[in-house]
């Protein structure tokens, strides 16, 4: 469709575009040391971003056939590369995860930033992170939606590192950074790939393309396995998941924002934004399969044993984003998607109800919540309750039926190893969920001397002094409700929202084994979660402490760190760096320094007939002369 500047619905994508964008640029130059006020245009971008989405939603629902708005960026005969918009079920419904979730943060962050000297710059980053995901949100271009989405890896680098002053936010903003480049690389190379081979990156003409076989089968696996090397970088997938926990160390607003619907869904979005496509290459979903089992079993079991709640949550984000990619690479569409939905609802809540704790206590270690009395906080203790029965897969909580989606569809798969995976996955994510939530709401003799020998770690809060009442409760408590809302209520949209993304019902056949599995695997979970930390014998020692080597291998987080640490001294540093010097010093600097020499040298020589005797300077023009003259004539 051409575009029509006045058209309603352009307009609208515009303004939801522009508006963040535009208070970003005034916050920072004019307003940021005047908290109140950077915090009302703030709000103001993102409430009528809000307003506009859930408009879209609305008046689109249903919607048969893509609205597209396109100005060619790129034309010629051979590359065609525009920058638009593209309202389909699918960038509709991200739209509105992203522009909700980013309005909640900022209400949110209302009580948790109030006071800090930082208020103002803080919520201009809140700005530009949500312009970011709401372009790459309904961009109609590749090219268009790589921009947004390294806008997404700087905004995150300026969050994340806020506390800039703190060494270690400092450097997790680095690592966020720098690791997700190494995937952002190949996302580059796949759409320099199509643009030599295809020509044209409209997300529309890639998919139909795929889907048509127009294109060939090796570009199609090339190109898609490419892009998910920036899949996997975004949405923190196997091997490069290690910059997503220590992203922690950014405010607990901004973990919230990062981990539910915007950076690290991202990853899966772009899965989900070009699946035709992708999915057009068997050898690309095998290994998007493989990847994403990987990811929910290793960071699952880390999950195990981390005492810091905000890690705890960050390791869990990991394997549910493996279990989304793991959805989408089985062939279903809408189960992947329909969990990056529920999980935006509940890994919110979970984060922002553990601010709360965070803020009240001045610690992330739920041990010294516990002993302190976490549990009357009422409204977050009952909102991270729902949020973790959510994220377990309990009936009749929105992530039971999302969870279900993905294990059904994994179980129509000729190799059962995934289902098996999936399940145990389940399992595990259920007992480290509620190992928190019972610590905290049983608060057993043990755990006041695991407490104690803890300590208060005054160095693990957020640090900056917030733990005293700033009267913003209720900024703070107002999103934990609509979330929980949230989580009570989206599972019941599952048909409804299918029929909206795929363009039909589906008949769910329930399969009584499967669903007989998956509640056990959640119950069992449960259970030694119980027996290990609830019950009123409960030794307070998780089941890992039997089998030492593996404990402290999780605890290790399999190494991870430690191979990045290798890898880099050995080829980055060690290799590739040596070379790069080398060559700077020897080649680079060895030419220009040549040339000065030269310069220098030469001019020195040719100083020698400047010898201020103006008889023999005449003499030597005069030979210059004749020679020149004597060149013209005999044309020699």
């Amino acid at each position: 469709m051409a575009v029509q500047f006045f058209d309603a619905t352009f307009q609208a994508c515009l303004l939801v575009s522009i508006l963040p964008i535009l208070c970003f640029g005034v916050i920072m130059i004019f307003t940021r040391e005047n908290p109140k006020l950077s915090l009302g245009i703030s709000l103001t971008g993102s409430t009528i971003p809000l307003v506009i989405a859930w408009w879209l939603l609305i008046k689109y629902w249903g919607i048969e056939k893509p609205l597209i708005y396109n100005l060619q960026w790129l034309y010629s005969d051979m590359v065609k590369i525009p920058f638009g918009f593209l309202l389909d079920p699918t960038s509709l419904l991200m739209l509105t995860i992203v522009a909700t979730i980013s309005w909640l943060v900022q209400v949110y962050s209302i009580g948790y930033m109030g006071g800090d000297p930082g208020f103002g710059r803080f919520y201009a980053f809140l700005s530009l992170f949500a312009f970011s995901m709401l372009t790459l949100s309904i961009s109609s271009g590749l090219l268009q939606l790589y921009i947004c989405w390294e806008m997404v890896g700087l905004a995150s680098y300026l969050l994340i590192g806020f506390w800039y002053e703190k060494f270690s936010a400092s450097e997790a903003g680095k690592k966020a950074f720098v690791v997700t480049r190494f995937g952002d690389v190949g996302f580059f190379m796949g759409l320099a790939f199509l643009t030599i081979y295809y020509g044209n990156l409209e997300i529309n003409q890639v998919n139909s393309a795929a889907v048509a076989q127009s294109m060939p089968g090796w570009l199609i696996t090339t190109a898609a396995l490419l892009i998910f090397c920036g899949i996997m970088g975004k949405s923190a997938q196997f091997p490069i998941h290690v910059w997503l926990p220590d992203a922690m160390e950014g405010p607990t607003p901004v973990s919230a924002l990062l981990h539910s619907a915007t950076m690290v869904a991202a990853g899966v979005y772009l899965m989900a934004r070009i699946y035709p496509f992708f999915s057009a290459s068997s050898e690309a979903m095998m290994v998007a399969l493989i990847i994403g089992t990987i990811t929910l079993l290793l960071s699952s079991t880390i999950g195990m044993v981390a005492s810091d709640i905000k890690q705890v949550w960050a390791y869990s984000t990991v394997s549910q984003l493996g279990f989304m990619v793991m959805g989408l690479a089985a062939g279903s569409y809408f189960a992947g998607y329909y969990h990056l939905t529920t999980h935006a609802s509940f890994k919110a809540l979970l984060f922002l109800c553990s601010g709360v704790f965070i803020h009240h206590f001045g610690t992330n270690d739920f041990f010294i919540m516990a002993a302190q009395g976490g549990k009357k906080l009422k409204i977050p203790m009952i909102t991270i309750t729902i949020a973790a029965l959510s994220l377990a897969g309990i009936f009749p909580l929105a992530g039971f039926f999302s969870k279900e989606g993905i294990l059904g569809a994994l179980a129509h798969l000729d190799n059962k190893f995934f289902l098996f995976a999936g399940l145990f996955g389940a399992f595990l994510t259920a007992y480290y969920t509620f190992r928190v939530i019972f610590v905290m709401l049983f608060p057993r003799e043990p755990i006041f001397k695991i407490a104690e020998a803890h300590g208060h770690a005054e160095e693990h809060g957020h640090g900056h002094g917030h733990a005293e009442a700033h009267g913003g409760d209720w900024a703070m408590n107002i999103p934990l409700l609509i979330l929980a809302c949230f989580t009570l209520t989206l599972g019941f949209m599952q048909g409804h929202l299918e029929k909206f993304l795929t363009g039909h019902a589906g008949h769910h056949e329930i399969s009584i084994p499967l669903l007989v599995s998956a509640v056990s695997a959640a119950l069992l979970g449960i259970g030694l979660a119980w027996r290990d930390w609830g019950a009123k014998k409960a030794k307070c020692v998780g089941f890992l402490s039997y089998v030492p080597v593996l404990e402290n291998f999780f605890i290790q987080k399999w190494y991870m760190d430690h191979f990045w640490r290798w890898f880099l001294n050995a080829f980055i540093y060690g290799t590739f760096s040596k070379w790069f010097t080398y060559n700077d010093r020897r080649v680079v600097d060895g030419g220009v320094d040549a040339v000065a020499f030269s310069t220098v040298g030469s001019g020195r020589y040719l100083s020698r007939f400047q010898t201020a005797l103006l008889q023999l300077n005449l003499l030597f023009m005069v030979l210059v002369v004749a020679g020149v003259g004597l060149y013209l004539v005999t044309g020699r």
